[in-house]
This record gives C-alpha cells, structure tokens and sequence, in this order.
C-alpha cells in the first residue's frame, strides 16, 4: 500500500478521498488554486501544495503541475477524484512515465470509452446491448438523414464527444433533422472541439440506469445499480439505489452485462456503465441499451456504499497499489435502500441560475450523510462548481429512506447564498416519485409545481425581526431598543422585492408582541427556548443585514431602517448588470445600436455555465462599459440604454 498520495482534485471528492485514505493510514496531498487557498480539502490534507490561479486552466488542469507537486512531496500515487484531469488519457500516460501511479484505469481503457461511437461498436463485439443508431463515421448531412429515417423518428442526434447533454438535439420529425444536426454540430464543436455526432432511436419514456463495476485490469465485479433519472436538462438531481422496480432477472442481466463492458477494456478501478432503459410497461431484460461508460468514481457513489457496505475509494486505494479484486460477485449483496441529493448554490426561480456568496451558516442534520467541500465562512466561489454538499439517507426500505431524505433536507441549515433546497425538498415529496414512477422527462413536466416559491408564515417574519433587532439573545432586556425608544415601533423587512411592514411591541426580555399585517404573533422564551404561538421557534442565523430563519428550507429576509430605505425599489431597466462574479465571454451591443426588450446584449461565463444578459426593454444602447474578456464582480455594469424619453404633453 501507498504511505502518500497526492489528490488532483478539489472540493467534496477530495475531502472524501482524504478520509478513506487516513482511516487505512495513508498520507495525503492536496493541492490548491488561488481561490481555495483557505479550502476545507486543503484542511484537511497531511501537506497542501499551491498550483496556480483560480482559473481551472491555470491550476487544477495543469497535469505537469500537479505530476511535479507529487513527486516534489514525495507521494506515490495520484488519485484524480471526478472531473478535471480524472478521464485524461495523456495525464494518465505523464503520470506513469514520471513513475508514479494513477489510481484508476489504463489510458488505453480510458480512450476506449472516451468517444461515443467507438465505444458502442466495441460493446457490440462484446455482445452488450446498444441503442438501435448509427455510430459510424460517415458524417454527410444527407446520408445520417437517410439513416435517421430508417431508424424511425422520434431519434437523437448526439455528439460522439459529448456528455452533460451539449449537442444533443431531439428531433421529432424529418422536416427538422437538417436544423437540429447543424445546432448540434455547432454546439458539439464549441464545447468539445469535435462536430462529429451519432443517430439513434429516441426511447418515449426513458431512465437512466446505471452499474458500478469494479475491476483488476482482468476481471471486474458489479457492485449492482443506480437509477438517476431524476434529472434537469440532462444533469443529475437526485440518485437512488437500487433502482425501483427492479427485478432481479433484469438486474443479473445488466450486471453481466457491465461486466462484460469492464472485461472487454481490461478495466482497473471504479467505473460505471450506463445505459438507458425503457420504462414503459415495467422493467425488462431485451429493454435496455449500453450508453455510455464514465472511466471514473462517480458523483452519485455513496449510494451504492450505502446498500453494500463497501468503500469504492478504499477499493481504488488497494487495486492501484496491486492487489486483486477485494470480494468476488457472490460476496456481494443489497441491503436496504439510499438517496443522494444534490444541494448546490443556485437560484431557482431565476432559471436554477448558479448562486455565489458566502456561508455564513452551515449546518447538516445528524442521521445523514453529508459529503462537503465546505465550511461555514467559506466562499462559494464563481470559478467552480456551485455545490455545497451530497446529502445522503439510508433506510430498510425504500420508503423510509426517502421520509429521511425528505426530512434532512428540511434540516439542512444554510445562510449567506441561495440554495435549491426548496426544490430538492420539492421532489422528495412529488407523489409520483414517492411512488418510483421515476423517468429521465419527470421534472420537466412538473418543473412549474417544483419551482414555487415558499411563501413565510407570520411566525416565520415575526421570528427574522426579532433576531434583526437581537431581540433572541439572551440579553434582550437590556438592549437599546428598550432603553433609548418606546416599547413599540414600527419596522420594515424585505423578502425580496417585496417590503412587509410589522410592529414589534417588547413587554419584557422574555416576551414581545410583533404584529404583521392584522395577525399578532406572541413570542415568549420558556425554558431558555422562543415559542411562537405556542410553537417552537426555528433556528436563526443573522449576517449584517441579513436574517435567515431556518424554515421551509431557508427564508432569507433583509432589515431596513424605515428612516433610511429608499422610496422605490428594484433593478434599473437602463442598466444590464453582471448577476454574478465571471468572465465576459461576448458583447453583442454597440452604442447607438436599437435594442428590443430580449434581445441579447453579453455573455457572461461563470460556475462553467454561459449566461446569456438580455435587454430588459426596447431602447437604444448608451454605452458599452466592458469588453470580451473582462473579469467583473456581481453587479458590476455591463450595458447601458439610453434612458427613456416621456411623451410630451
């Protein structure tokens, strides 16, 4: 066994890496950009090493770099973690040659799977079923539309690069195959630098079952399935194993299969082979296709750690450092059920948009796992993914480890950005899903019911003023609200755009009266604890002007002295604005250009995402105050419009 290895990875993967290699008493390195020079993963590790900036490019993608912070620390071993360098064959290859040993696959194995196309002819040789298509390489327009139509529509053009759902294009009819093959080249070429793409049939309702598999570089084991087809434009939202539904005829086909898909590559390591399944009509043995093998640990694997007791990273760990296969297919089994559910920074209502700030409050549940990267204090930053941590259950059944799931997300305590708690908590409770009637198409249907904002409660906007005037403390009575003011005054809060005005009437330190709109609120501290009408208060976490109460998954209310809050609120529709730290990728304005409300003005790049910045109303562009490539800040100024000239009388 290795005594160091160096992680090339960051965030929840690396911490997680770090703590299965220090309970079997290996030393651990990380490494770190300019942004995470304070990080929990860096915290965590034996010794840190500093790579580079903030951008990925400059820190966590330079292979060179991180090779030379191994050896120059003395470690054995890289692990990659996922993303990043992890499905790298060229890295893979610069790390042996420096002789040093890469804790997953073979480079050879890698390429295998690397390109859609090649990877579906060789499961064909090793008789794995695949999607009914054309994967070859002819590439003229009128010969795939020959192949579309005798494949039959519905059918999906997908870049045989591809992956996270960039150019891919569903396309319903002949008529419109021409358009959708020319966005999915363009799209398949910006994001991958290859506009080659494959055909194949559309499943109506289909899941997205995946295996994990596991091997020596000889022979491989499964170690059963997941079922994520729970997703958002084709990223995962929430995971489960095993799938429901499942048969055990139908499972022992699938993991002899993904077995056969880790045989045939000579595969080493933690991998995954997905396929996509038709849900119609129940789960079937000749209803499911090879689509894709992820050459990595996956996201989604404390689910199958949870129902089979194994540790993947302590796997990776022994098989990289030479041993055999740690159990043999009979040694494993099922027992239970798990969910994971992705929380991340991100603003829902404003079309899941990717969210930064800092944590002011962190706090997870106790009976669930929690894998972060994170701490409270520390910065989400816009260079990065935004997630904030994998929440995990485990239950006897399915049932009960979706009501623990429902519930810990109800727990989970978090303050200074906005989360998709809300969302999460949303499907955990969709009737359908409760039920496993699960598809990949599921929350696209019922997007409008899982979106809806929470609305507060009285007792929730009584209990965010009380903590904004530090009436919770246990002190209160001794405040200068009481001392300098009546015991009676008017206060404002804002929810959003929204203003709530409310009285607070303190009677003493252990009691006050607030009142919002024509409802009362009777706050009283009994036992060291605040009750509201009678109820249990929340938890509070208060930041400057900002309150959150730890209700419904999170209200976040800000405090304005009524002597000081301005007459109007909201955005200027003069002024496009940056919603978030990033990197302007384009400017599609020039001054004295006429705009109409939609149009798209810049695009901006952060949390790896593209943002599109539109023109809040018709008018005419004053002045362009950025350019391509700028670096701005979170409201920083981008656009501005002529102001709007009034009708003369």
């Amino acid at each position: 066994m290795f005594d160091t290895i160096l992680i090339a990875n960051r965030g929840e993967i690396a911490c997680r890496v770090i703590e299965s290699a220090r309970a079997m008493g290996v030393c651990t390195v990380a490494v770190y950009s300019d942004a995470d020079r304070a990080a929990r993963h860096v915290a965590l590790a034996d010794a840190a090493v500093h790579i580079g900036g903030a951008a990925p490019a400059e820190s966590y993608l330079r292979g060179d770099v991180i090779i030379a912070a191994a050896k120059a620390s003395g470690a054995k071993a890289i692990h990659p973690g996922y993303g990043f360098l992890s499905e790298n064959p060229d890295f893979v290859e610069a790390v042996e040659a420096a002789g040093l040993v890469f804790i997953g696959p073979s480079a050879d194995a890698i390429r295998a799977m690397g390109l859609k196309d090649a990877a579906k002819a060789l499961m064909v040789e090793a008789g794995v079923p695949v999607v009914p298509g054309y994967h070859g390489k002819n590439q003229d327009d009128g010969f795939l539309a020959e192949q579309a139509a005798e494949i039959g529509y519905p059918v999906l053009i997908k870049a045989v690069a591809g992956g996270g759902g960039k150019g891919m294009r569903l396309v319903e009819t002949a008529s419109d195959f021409s358009d959708a093959l020319e966005s999915a080249r363009s799209e398949a070429a910006k994001a991958f630098g290859n506009d080659a793409v494959l055909v194949e049939k559309y499943i109506q309702q289909p899941r997205h079952i995946e295996v994990q598999v596991f091997g020596d570089g000889t022979r491989a084991v499964h170690l059963f399935e997941r079922d994520c087809s729970l997703q958002r434009r084709h990223q995962k939202v929430i995971e489960e194993a095993p799938a429901p539904g499942m048969t055990q005829e139908v499972r022992e086909a699938m993991g002899a299969a993904a077995v056969r898909a880790a045989e045939a590559i000579g595969y080493s390591g933690a991998g995954t082979v997905e396929f996509i399944v038709d849900g119609a009509g129940g789960l079937r043995v000749d209803g499911f296709w090879f689509m894709e093998m992820n050459t990595r640990l996956q996201v989604e694997h404390p689910v199958t750690e949870a129902i089979t007791g194994v540790d993947l990273v302590e796997w990776q760990l022994r098989v990289a450092s030479g041993e055999g296969l740690p159990a043999r297919q009979h040694d494993l089994s099922i027992t239970g059920h798990a969910f994971e559910a992705r929380l991340y920074a991100e603003d829902v209502p404003k079309g899941f948009l990717p969210a930064t700030g800092t944590l002011a409050h962190l706090r997870f549940p106790e009976g669930a796992r929690a894998d972060t990267g994170v701490r409270a204090g520390d910065e989400i930053s816009p260079w990065y993914d935004p997630m904030i941590a994998k929440v995990i259950t485990h239950g006897p059944t399915r049932e009960v480890a979706l009501r623990r799931l429902s519930a810990a997300l109800e727990r989970c305590e978090v303050a200074g950005t906005v989360t998709n708690l809300a969302f999460l908590g949303a499907l955990a409770r969709h009737d359908g899903f409760g039920r496993g009637e699960v598809d990949t198409g599921l929350i696209a249907r019922d997007l409008d019911a899982l979106v809806v904002a929470p609305e507060p409660s009285a007792q929730d906007i009584a209990l965010a003023e009380l903590a904004a005037l530090g009436l919770l403390d246990a002190d209160a009575a001794e405040t200068g609200f009481v001392l300098w003011t009546s015991l009676e005054r008017g206060q404002v809060l804002l929810r959003g755009e929204d203003e709530v005005a409310l009285r607070v009437r303190v009677l003493s330190g252990d009691a006050c009266d607030v009142t919002v709109g024509d409802q009362t609120v009777e706050a009283r501290r009994i036992g060291g604890r605040w009750q509201l009408d009678g109820q249990i208060a929340p938890e509070v976490a208060v930041t400057g002007d900002l309150v959150t109460v730890f209700a419904q998954y999170g209200l976040t209310f800000e405090s304005v002295d009524p002597l000081d809050r301005g007459s109007a609120r909201g955005g200027d529709s003069a002024l496009i604005e940056a919603p978030m730290p990033g990197l302007v990728k384009a400017i599609y304005a020039e001054a004295g250009q006429a705009v109409k409300a939609g149009d798209r003005l810049a695009v901006l790049e952060a949390m790896k995402m593209e943002h599109s910045l539109l023109a809040a109303r018709d008018g005419v562009v004053a002045e362009v105050l950025v350019t391509a490539g700028s670096q701005v800040t979170a409201g920083a100024a981008l656009v501005r419009l002529e102001e709007e000239q009034e009708d003369a009388a």
